[in-house]
């Protein structure tokens, strides 16, 4: 351990060392499977079988199934990008927003995106209590208190808890995935769901492309967190693929076929939720509906709460842990409080603010790595800030007056863009100096 860390309280007996203050040493790193499992069972979730219904209902079965797949390309090549760079140096997000946006400057953009997932958290925490008071009737808040209480407590036990979980939700979805399917056959012809046309004028493409990027927008550029757990960028990469397209792109269809075989109650609101088909037939599958909804939505929070604990614990350079105990307590708070009910502003958010600071990153630390390892460190490196200002700025005009653009790919093109054109143009001058 480094004189750094062994200023802090040493880690629990039985706990793995999380590394929140330097890169995760070779020694430490896990296999492809484990960081895989960490990814996989992350967008595994009930939430995307609602964003997958909602598209459907607007677009069709066809065009939402091309909106789907052409998001889950822009989060590949960004997720994949960031989480190859952590891959290589084992470095957590925060440690890589150092060298870019400076060792001061960092704190602004870690801070932000630390304080972003703890809100989406919060979110999916509140909808664990909704979801369980709509179908088995049992009290809000008090659910919320115990989903606070059990995704606290998992991500406490670090980053190989989180494979654990992911290894449970995803198979878990799937299998349930496939009995609500087996019940929807029974009174719908699933041969006719790619007929489906929706109700057309709701979104366009790039909207339903920005709820796709937008999703993961803020633990997409915060991969690093899981991802420098890997042996080697390309190991990391592999990981990113678990996620986006392959598990993402299973989860959203699950909620198109819901929606396009008409099983969806409110299919414009609650998308392709597939909950209520699981109740109602036996003890024990309303038990497995039970336990799914808080392994499924705990795996979300889990990832959520570690980003959060990760990003504010180097920041204060202190313990994950300790974050994970403020946090949880937090964002329960906030959820109990009804942060649900500002979901939609939240997520233009993400589609808005976040996707430029990954950009800017991927420019400064892969495409124009070279120049990184000769330039002296500085406090504030006004390029970046500028970068992520301006792409920001063209994602907000994008989604006040030209929304059918796709907000959240302007603004990573216009983010990195504007940073690359500063960049080469300071290089320039250094040449010529």
């Amino acid at each position: 351990m480094s004189q750094k860390t062994s200023l802090h309280s040493p880690t629990p007996p039985g706990l793995e060392q999380e590394f929140e203050n330097e890169a995760v040493p070779l020694s430490h790193r896990h296999s492809t499977r484990s960081v895989s499992a960490v990814w996989f069972g992350f967008p595994m979730i009930l939430t995307n079988a609602v964003f997958g219904g909602i598209i459907a209902f607007n677009l069709g079965f066809w065009r939402s199934i091309l909106a789907i797949l052409a998001g889950n390309l822009v989060l590949f090549a960004y997720v994949g990008a960031l989480s190859y760079l952590a891959g290589n140096t084992g470095l957590n997000f925060a440690m890589q927003a150092r060298k870019t946006f400076g060792n001061r400057g960092y704190i602004i953009a870690s801070a932000f995106l630390s304080t972003v997932v703890i809100g989406w958290y919060a979110f999916q925490t509140g909808l664990t209590g909704t979801i369980v008071n709509a179908t088995f009737g049992w009290n809000t808040t008090w659910v919320i208190v115990l989903a606070t209480v059990l995704y606290t407590g998992v991500t406490f036990l670090g980053v190989r808890a989180l494979s654990v979980i992911g290894m449970i939700a995803a198979p878990m979805f799937v299998i349930l995935g496939l009995v609500a399917l087996y019940f929807v056959a029974q009174q719908s012809d699933l041969s006719e769901i790619s007929a489906y046309q929706g109700v057309h004028g709701g979104i366009s493409m790039g909207i339903a492309m920005t709820m796709v990027i937008a999703g993961f927008a803020d633990s997409g550029t915060m991969t690093a967190d899981f991802t420098r757990w890997s042996r080697k960028g390309k190991s990391a990469v592999i990981a990113t693929f678990s996620a986006f397209p392959l598990a993402n792109v299973v989860s959203l269809l699950s909620g198109v076929v819901i929606v396009s075989a008409g099983a969806g109650i409110n299919p414009a609101q609650n998308g392709g939720d597939f909950l209520h088909l699981l109740t109602g037939h036996s003890a024990l599958l309303n038990l497995l509906a039970l336990l799914f909804v808080f392994i499924n939505l705990g795996s979300v929070c889990t990832h959520c709460l570690y980003n959060g604990a990760v990003g504010y614990s180097h920041l204060f350079k202190s313990k994950m842990r300790l974050w994970t105990v403020i946090l949880g307590l937090t964002g329960g708070l906030l959820a109990v409080a009804g942060v649900w009910s500002y979901f939609l502003n939240w997520l233009s958010l993400l589609g808005v603010a976040v996707p430029p600071i990954g950009a800017v990153m991927i420019v400064d630390l892969l495409i124009m790595g070279h120049i990184v390892s000769s330039r002296p460190e500085r406090a504030w490196r006004a390029s970046a800030f500028i970068g992520w200002a301006f792409g920001t700025l063209c994602a907000g005009i994008a989604h006040i007056w030209f929304p059918d653009a796709g907000e959240a790919l302007i603004g990573m093109l216009a983010g990195g863009a504007a940073y690359g054109v500063i960049q080469s143009q300071m290089a320039k001058k250094w040449v010529t100096a």
